[in-house]
């Protein structure tokens, strides 16, 4: 048995091959590839380990179309799901992927009960809430990617922008992976200048507008999603929770009163030097997310609504899906989750009376 950790990456597509392939290059862990396309996993996994003898790292990548395989795994991985097509939005997809995330979720946690669950498949919120809901694992072990990818987006605008190397840039995007999302401009620098004195105001804004639309731009030319970056995003967490390397990252993380926010998933600063815990409000205090720009970008009565969906539709498929093998833990499912969709509608009603106070005070 390796002594290295073991990372299972599931949906060999083009996200799922580029995070095992920049992983296996790391050379610090064992890397399962799990696909239900047969000879898939198994092609590119082989094709991983071939490239070590180029690059210099040890070929520990192996393909799988079962989940035998990926038994005591340390992180989880799930890019499995449809990719989002021309017009297409990422909340499309949620009757789609859903499904496929609560069966993946349901395999790998059952043969790797101490795994750290990383979701990338869209729509990344909901899809959170699925694993959640589906692995029983508490929060600061099922966190998604999608902060890391809109920072490096953001990044390399800034770096064409201003001419200067996208390493001397430092931004953090935070929010909801789409429009919801935040480029904390206030906090971006280039070389420890602060944007804002190297950047007009609107150059910044086309840049922060670019960032939000980042998805769909490549969506429009490639006919299908980005894989590279958001590979890499994924593979970069990964890092983190292996190497412990206490780096403080973009993430969506389920928050529970953090930021004022409760029983969503949203993205925040999160470390895994404090467990892999959201970073309390005091801690960043410099990014303002206590002022009235956060909270115009924080989820308000439409995104509340969708969440709100999102949780009608998961509690019919707990239902649905456990009721016949497990309806023990189906009821109990339905039943943990039935507040939080009471909550949500709550706030729906509260977020109306925010805006509407925000208008009258404008």
């Amino acid at each position: 048995m390796s002594a290295r950790p073991k990372i299972t990456v599931v949906g060999a597509g083009n996200v799922g091959a580029t995070c095992a392939q920049v992983v296996a290059s790391r050379d610090y862990a064992d890397v399962v590839l799990v696909d239900i396309k047969e000879g898939l996993p198994q092609g590119k996994a082989l094709d991983i380990d071939q490239m070590g003898a180029v690059l210099g790292y040890e070929p520990n990548v192996t393909g799988s179309n079962g989940y035998e395989a990926t038994a005591g795994s340390d992180v989880v991985v799930i890019t499995a799901g449809r990719p989002r097509s021309p017009g297409m939005s990422r909340d499309d997809l949620v009757t789609i992927n859903e499904a496929i995330v609560a069966a993946v979720t349901k395999e790998v946690v059952r043969r790797s009960r101490k795994a750290i669950i990383v979701v990338v498949s869209n729509p990344l919120d909901a899809m959170c809430h699925v694993a959640k809901a589906v692995s029983g694992l508490p929060k600061e072990r099922v966190v998604g990617m999608a902060g890391i990818l809109d920072t490096a987006r953001f990044s390399a605008f800034i770096a064409w922008e201003t001419g200067a190397s996208v390493k001397d840039v430092t931004a953090m995007v935070l929010g909801g992976h789409g429009d919801q999302m935040v480029p904390v401009v206030s906090a971006t620098t280039v070389g420890g200048v602060p944007l804002e004195q190297l950047a007009p105001r609107g150059r910044i804004a086309k840049m922060v507008e670019r960032t939000r639309k980042g998805g769909g731009e490549i969506v429009d030319l490639l006919k299908t999603s980005a894989w590279y970056a958001p590979g890499a995003a994924a593979a970069q967490m990964v890092d983190s929770i292996c190497l412990d390397e206490k780096r403080v990252l973009p993430c969506t993380a389920f928050l529970e009163g953090e930021y004022g926010v409760d029983g969503l998933y949203f993205g925040v600063p999160v470390s895994s030097f404090i467990g892999w815990g959201v970073v309390g409000g005091a801690a960043i205090g410099f990014f303002q997310w206590c002022d009235r720009r956060f909270w115009s970008n924080c989820p308000t009565r439409p995104s509340l609504s969708a969440a709100g969906l999102y949780y009608l539709i998961l509690i019919f498929n707990l239902a649905v899906t456990f009721w016949i093998d497990e309806p023990l833990l189906g009821m109990a499912g339905v039943l943990i989750h039935l507040p939080v969709l009471l909550m949500l509608l709550v706030r729906v009603g509260l977020a109306r009376s925010w805006e509407s106070g925000e208008r009258a005070a404008d």
